[in-house]
């Protein structure tokens, strides 16, 4: 399908564009600048554009027509996302680096690789004049914390496409993400009361004390459910080493490989009481991706894929993925759902981000027999 060489290069240049430009998640002005220039891209390729607007960054939807005999079906469904875990600055620290079959940066490998794919992919199959149905990308502002203002967005397309396939970076062996681990984060935030720590410790109520029993608590409930990942990400509280801490909190991630186990565990937390009398409690949901199991639905699709991977000469494997994206939202709507179509690499969220080069063109080539046979 075309000369992979040529396709390599234009891939390569659209990417270190898109990584030229550093969009930290919550900076809404960051993220509109690269947002204007994936909207141009698209555009010229036929996409009509629409924004979804919010205070901490917009999201862009993407709609481009169908071709051919195919034009009044469903659209496919893609999902990507344009912030990146690195701050302002992060370019002067950890420079775009071109090296053999190497291509360092921030966001590069999560996952601006991907929307260059995509890019190329549609690109292509106008050259050849290939027919196919309706095409929808959503390019998320917020994903990497969980996609909070999305998740509405997201959800809504439950009952309007035919699939939903995410442009995420593969398992680091190239395998697909055939489903994935739900993926939750709790705040817990302890209210006591301040006093002398020798004078009159009677009369405060330590809100570090509270939150330490309660995460002790925590761990003997996690002992019920070895499959689950809990990790403690932040703990803080107090101040003065002699003053009876007032406040104190701590941010849990969890991962969860089923959704009844996310919905027993998750209801235990949000259930949660105070110890100490006159200790205020407060357990806050910050952000929710359900799991997104298995399925007959989900693995037609992978069975889909890997006919179109064949029609371009590639094989296709795939596995469950312990990691959380916006699939988690359409796989756990029931949407059917597939990912891992964006670049192989390494170093996602690591100051060795990187995208294996020689992975481009035949990503792009599969996505893009994927759009011409679903």
């Amino acid at each position: 399908m075309g000369n992979p060489q040529e396709q390599t290069t234009a891939i390569l240049e659209r990417l270190k564009r898109y990584v030229g430009f550093e969009t930290p998640t919550g900076d809404p002005d960051a993220l509109a600048d690269l947002a204007a220039v994936i909207r141009g891209d698209f555009e010229a390729l036929g996409a009509t554009a629409s924004v979804d607007e919010h205070p901490t960054g917009d999201h862009l939807v993407l709609d481009f027509p169908g071709i051919g005999r195919r034009r009044d079906d469903k659209p496919l469904l893609f999902l990507a996302h344009h912030d990146t875990v690195w701050p302002k600055g992060q370019l002067e620290r950890m420079p775009l680096v071109l090296e053999g079959d190497t291509l360092r940066g921030p966001g590069s490998y999560d996952m601006k690789a991907g929307l260059a794919i995509f890019h190329e992919a549609l690109t292509l199959l106008g050259r050849h004049d290939l027919e196919r149905g309706p095409i929808r990308l959503i390019v998320v502002a917020d994903e990497e914390i969980g996609s909070p203002t999305a998740r509405a967005l997201i959800e809504a397309q439950v009952g309007h496409v035919s699939c939903a396939i995410g442009l995420e970076p593969p398992h680091t062996g190239g395998e697909l993400k055939t489903s994935r681990w739900g993926s939750t984060r709790v705040r817990l935030s302890v209210v006591g009361k301040e006093a002398h720590a020798a004078l009159a410790p009677e009369t405060g109520i330590s809100a570090i004390d509270e939150l330490v029993d309660q995460l002790l608590n925590i761990r003997l409930l996690m002992r019920g459910y070895p499959s689950v990942l809990c990790n403690f990400g932040t703990v803080s509280g107090g101040g003065r080493t002699n003053v009876v801490a007032g406040t104190a909190f701590a941010e849990i991630g969890l991962r969860f490989k089923d959704a009844a186990t996310e919905k027993v565990v998750l209801a235990s937390l949000l259930a949660t009481e105070p110890i100490r009398p006159g200790a205020v409690l407060t357990v806050e949901l910050l952000s929710n991706r359900p799991a997104w199991a298995a399925g007959e639905s989900h693995d037609a699709l992978f069975a889909d894929a890997v006919k179109a991977a064949k029609a371009v000469g590639q094989t296709l494997e795939g596995r469950a993925a312990t990691g959380a994206a916006d699939t988690n939202l359409t796989g756990g709507s029931g949407i059917p759902s597939l990912d891992g179509l964006g670049a192989s690499g390494c170093g996602a969220h690591a100051v060795d981000e990187q995208v294996h080069i020689p992975s481009l063109a035949p990503r792009a080539q599969l996505l893009a027999a994927i759009m011409h046979t679903l």
